[in-house]
């Protein structure tokens, strides 16, 4: 059986596995794929604050990190809950055909790289939360 930090651990080092997939994806110019992957990566480091704040140490099987920060007692701030309430987009949505195309118009370089900015914020905050 594993222990609480073992749990925390996995995830933590499944997050940051997913963060070299982000910059492979954005080092060739796949910024939707890229954007989908920092999604899980925030969304795995979100689950370890999940497991450090609760008795328990598997998290809910939900890929909406905002309503994560919510149930682990993450707070990083308005601003920050209202970017992560848009980026939850890149989840589930970026799957569906109808979606893809209405999303990959706004998922320019430009719109890319300004929001891997706020990710790489998001990620030390929740990062430092869960050690």
């Amino acid at each position: 059986m594993l222990t609480k930090q073992q749990h925390i651990d996995y995830w933590l080092h499944s997050a940051e596995e997913d963060w070299l997939t982000v910059e492979a994806m954005f080092s060739a110019k796949r910024y939707l794929h890229g954007l989908f992957w920092a999604h899980l990566m925030l969304e795995k480091l979100t689950k370890a604050n999940w497991v450090k704040n609760h008795t328990e140490n598997i998290p809910p099987k939900t890929h909406n990190i905002v309503w994560l920060m919510e149930e682990s007692g993450v707070d990083l701030g308005e601003e920050t809950t209202a970017f992560l309430i848009e980026f939850n987009r890149f989840q589930l949505s970026s799957r569906y055909p109808d979606y893809i195309g209405k999303i990959n118009k706004i998922c320019t370089e430009t719109f890319a790289t300004k929001t891997l900015d706020r990710i790489k914020e998001t990620k030390q905050c929740l990062l430092k939360m869960a050690l």
